[in-house]
């Protein structure tokens, strides 16, 4: 079985140090695939015995059970990344593949992440979101929810507007960094130009779910699933996730701060366009 089908229902009860725990596995399941328990615990600094508690809290019966599932994962995602175009598998195949990215990427969400993010908005900073390539038009979408909801967004689209705006970010601001690549040399830069000013933004990125450097420099990482495609030598992988996690991201800032900000309503049905 798949190990995100098995830890689904057990990640809304992890403490702050066990989400941290998951974080680790997810995003080095590759490397730690034929570790014992002993070298796992070592990588995350907890004795074998609470490795083996937090193993447990997520559904599995011992280590061997949570080595063997990880082992499985990896293979079937590796199997998955070799197939050369997205639809040479039955349409049930890749509709269920892509409705499992989407699932997956909402169910790994930390709680404790978002309230800390809708915490931050909440003090009403200069919000800064970047991104390049098919990210850029995702976040199109992203930033006129945002702006709608009075928050104070730029959004710069082409290279010399991003190193313009990133000129202008300082202390206190909030910068997103929308890029399922997590080794974009671009952004590295950025993130390396605001911590050598001293006046750092508070920094969110959401990247694939592996050991990359820009989520290791980011305040916060969320991650998302999704499969590579490209057509005529372009990319063009889902960015559903992305915009999952923001809307969620907004919609969890409405239930916390919507009554003090705004009128917000929720319709049950969607107005018809006007």
């Amino acid at each position: 079985m798949n190990f995100f089908e098995i830890v689904n229902s057990h990640l809304g009860s992890l403490t702050k140090s066990e989400q941290a725990l998951f974080d680790y596995v997810i995003k080095n399941m590759d490397s730690i695939k034929n570790q014992n328990i002993r070298e796992v615990a070592a990588s995350t600094y907890v004795s074998t015995a609470t490795f083996l508690r937090f193993v447990k809290k997520i559904g599995f019966s011992g280590f061997s059970e949570f080595m063997t599932v990880i082992k499985f994962t990896v293979l079937n995602n590796r199997d998955n990344s070799q197939k050369e175009l997205p639809f040479t598998v039955s349409q049930s195949d890749y509709r269920e593949e892509y409705l499992k990215n989407v699932s997956e990427s909402v169910r790994v969400l930390s709680p404790e992440k978002i309230h800390e993010i809708t915490g931050r908005l909440a003090e009403h900073p200069q919000v800064y979101f970047f991104a390049k390539g098919v990210s850029k038009y995702a976040t199109d979408y992203i930033y006129y929810l945002y702006t709608m909801a009075g928050f104070k967004v730029e959004c710069p689209r082409d290279r010399a507007l991003r190193s313009m705006k990133a000129d202008q970010v300082g202390e206190g601001d909030l910068v997103f960094f929308l890029t399922y690549d997590g080794q974009d040399s671009e952004f590295l830069q950025m993130i390396n130009k605001f911590i050598e000013s001293g006046g750092k933004p508070f920094i969110i990125s959401i990247t694939e779910p592996d050991n990359n450097t820009i989520q290791n420099l980011s305040d916060i990482n969320l991650y998302i699933f999704a499969d590579d495609v490209s057509v005529n030598k372009t990319e063009i992988s889902s960015r559903i996730s992305t915009i999952a996690v923001m809307e969620l991201i907004l919609y969890q800032y409405i239930e916390d701060y919507g009554g003090r900000d705004f009128n917000f309503v929720k319709h049950q049905t969607l107005d018809s366009d006007r």
